[in-house]
């Protein structure tokens, strides 16, 4: 029997998401606000459904991937919501990147009507989610996880499980904290070179084979040489995320400067109009610090 699956949000992540089940042979329903999403994958072959309850009364496990905190606990608490339509013994999986706490409070809900429930956020941005590449880190049961695996397996090529639920978002949000802090610095590397008349292409190209290559350099250096600052990830999400970080390392007593830093420059960012840009555009702010725009070959 072909598992049944619910897929509710298909943004820029989701849909290729949802896309990849359905080409992995999996019988997927889906819903979103944006109507035009749901057509696009129901011509592709997914069923759909009219509300959150709807997907949830009709598949055995409901992936939720969505904005932000107050998203996810109106999806799946809400009225309407897919706890309202889920049975004993479904599985939510919610792989929106949400602070730790909430997602702890959604299991709690759950439990309460025998619904399990995993936290697993991801990494790697549209091409990830494209090319079915992504990183998943999970927060839930290892009994849920052992179930949920393969399923999670066809969306991403490295899925961990790293504690109970919550700690999918707390390896997110350590995630967050050091693809911003690399972004950040790979600017203010490129400026620098510009500023002294260095082709930044070339301090690329000599640097990547050593200690400060990394899969965010690779990423986003190519983009910023070229300019390129369409969105595979927002600078909006982005900001987001961090001040998810924030808010947890402010419960927890850690002082984060760093990333304090890096949130204020996306604020900044985002009142500039570049709130749907890729993060890569960081590279923007440093610019209009030092009065310098990046260009290779110079």
């Amino acid at each position: 029997m072909v598992e049944q699956i619910g897929f509710i949000g298909l943004g820029i992540m989701g849909k290729p998401m949802a896309r990849n089940l359905m080409t992995a042979g999996y019988e997927v329903t889906v819903y979103d606000i944006v109507g035009e999403a749901v057509e696009e994958l129901a011509t592709d072959g997914a069923k759909t459904a009219a509300s959150c309850e709807q997907v949830a009364a009709v598949t055995d496990t409901i992936i939720t991937m969505l904005p932000d905190s107050a998203d996810s606990e109106k999806v799946i608490l809400g009225p309407g919501g897919v706890l309202e339509g889920a049975r004993s013994g479904s599985i939510i999986i919610d792989m929106s990147s949400i602070a730790p706490s909430v997602s702890q409070k959604i299991s709690l809900e759950c439990s309460q009507k025998s619904v399990e429930f995993l936290d697993a956020p991801v990494s790697g941005g549209e091409p990830g989610a494209v090319n079915a590449t992504l990183a998943i880190m999970v927060g839930g049961k290892q009994e849920i996880f052992d179930r949920c695996s393969d399923l999670l397996k066809v969306m991403g090529a490295n899925v961990v499980l790293t504690g109970d639920v919550g700690a999918g978002n707390i390896t997110k949000l350590a995630n967050q904290i050091i693809v911003a802090a690399n972004i950040e610095a790979l600017s203010e590397a490129f400026v620098l070179a510009q500023k002294a008349g260095v082709d930044p292409e070339r301090v690329f190209n000599a640097i990547r084979g050593g200690l400060a290559g990394s899969a965010v350099m690779e990423a986003k250096g190519p983009m910023m040489l070229d300019r390129n600052f369409r969105a595979g990830f927002r600078i909006r999400l982005h900001q987001k995320d961090l001040r998810n970080v924030l808010q947890t390392a402010q419960e927890l007593n850690v002082p984060l400067p760093v990333t304090a830093l890096v949130q204020q420059m996306l604020a900044s960012l985002v009142n500039d109009g570049e709130q749907d840009s890729d993060h890569s555009a960081i590279l923007r702010f440093l610019e209009k610090l030092a009065h310098v725009e990046v260009t290779k070959g110079s």
